[in-house]
């Protein structure tokens, strides 16, 4: 496949996945500075990997976010925190990753984290703390 045709297939996972408006406003947001960056993760994550028959997309969100824990990616977590429904992630698996997360990660980054994905549920439930 080539670079046009990774980047459509990236950009119709990335718009399901993250949904039109998230998407739309990171197009909005293309400088001439940013462009060649954006172009590489619509490529690349959205369209080589998470286009990958290994995995479903419910077990890649899954994954997504458990390693945006670990590493501390706030901004980031909470992206696919509240695009985690569209990839067929329920609020209560999310939960049991942040429980595991505690153990694996440690309890201060999965504390952190349940802050975040609770934000995350409120901001999709318009303010609350989200369940």
């Amino acid at each position: 496949m080539d670079d046009a045709g990774r980047h459509e297939r990236g950009m119709r996972v990335r718009r399901e996945v993250l949904g039109d408006d998230h998407v739309d406003a990171a197009v909005e947001r293309v400088s001439a500075f940013n462009e060649e960056f954006q172009d590489l993760i619509t490529r690349y994550a959205w369209g080589e990997i998470w286009t990958r028959p290994g995995l479903d997309r419910r077990t890649r969100s899954l994954l997504t976010m458990a390693m945006l824990v670990a590493l501390g990616r706030d901004d980031e977590f909470q992206m696919h925190v509240r695009a985690s429904g569209n990839a067929g992630v329920t609020r209560a698996e999310v939960k049991e990753l942040l429980m595991q997360a505690a153990i694996y990660c440690g309890v201060p980054a999965a504390n952190h984290a349940f802050r975040l994905a609770e934000r995350a549920f409120g901001a999709l439930d318009g303010g609350g703390t989200g369940s």
